[in-house]
């Protein structure tokens, strides 16, 4: 299994914070990501892990991601970050990506669902229902960000099943159906109803914890006490469904890397800072 660390949306650019420079920030700003991951398994195909923005989001980015949401994240509109693109420059078809997991339904972790329309869409149960029942507890919130555009082709949106799985004492993990690759959603409420990481183990047993939204900079789980980015901190207040679970939320991830249990590598969907150490680390 490979695991590769892509950037499949530049968004507006940040500076890092100067109590920073120990934790690897080079002083120079830097562009907002949209942090995938895209696995190659034996058994699986490609699985691909949040899909950033899509091919028709550069090409309509007022229409298909909202003119607000443009205006303030500044996407950059270039097609070569498309997940789908960089799936083809490493050789393969579009049609190899055969499961996409996703954190939560948001704009800019859902905008590659067209470009794989044949791809089965795992999201943790609590996600699912919270878009698809309008009984649901933050129904409209929740349907209201995940973009018509990005729905309008009929996703094969499948709730991952709890099979009552804690992970490293966290409960609610889902295991994703049909999926033989060791892959895990582990709950980390807060930022959306059923928002959740994605755990993925690696072939040297460790783990990676892609943690989505559930912080946006570095400095909110490496520094002490925690440093939130003020360009990105009013993001996730005006985005978040329980501002107390979210910072519980990031507490129990302050703990994970604090402790470094089994090996967990903890990153974010955003920080692009933490997307070039891994990137690295991974080879490229």
């Amino acid at each position: 299994m490979r695991i590769h660390h892509l950037n499949c949306g530049s968004l507006r650019k940040i500076s890092p914070l100067g109590e920073e420079s120990a934790a690897g920030a080079t002083g120079r700003e830097l562009a907002v990501v949209c942090h995938c991951l895209l696995i190659e398994t034996a058994s699986d195909g490609l699985v691909l892990v949040d899909t950033g923005l899509g091919t028709a989001d550069r090409r309509h980015p007022d229409g298909r991601l909202g003119a607000e949401w443009v205006s303030y994240a500044q996407p950059a509109l270039d097609p070569r970050e498309s997940a789908l693109r960089q799936v083809v420059r490493l050789g393969y078809a579009p049609e190899d990506v055969r499961h996409i997991v996703l954190t939560h339904l948001h704009r800019d972790h859902t905008g590659g669902l067209p470009d794989f329309p044949h791809a089965r869409v795992h999201v943790h149960p609590d996600e699912y229902r919270a878009v698809t029942d309008p009984a649901a507890p933050h129904h409209r919130h929740s349907l209201d960000r995940f973009m018509p555009a990005h729905r309008a082709h009929g996703p094969l949106l499948t709730p991952a099943r709890v099979d009552g799985t804690q992970w490293f004492g966290l409960p609610g993990v889902a295991r994703p159906q049909g999926l033989a690759c060791e892959l895990l959603l582990v709950p980390l409420p807060g930022h959306s109803a059923g928002h959740a990481g994605v755990a993925v183990r690696e072939e040297g047993g460790g783990w990676l914890l892609h943690a989505g939204d559930a912080y946006f900079y570095h400095g909110e789980i490496e520094h002490t006490p925690p440093l939130a980015h003020p360009a990105l901190e009013p993001v996730q207040q005006g985005a978040q469904t329980h501002a107390t679970a979210r910072l519980a939320t990031r507490d129990r991830l302050r703990g994970l890397r604090r402790d470094r249990a089994e090996g967990v590598t903890v990153f974010s969907a955003h920080d692009p800072w933490e997307l070039a150490r891994l990137a690295a680390r991974a080879g490229g």
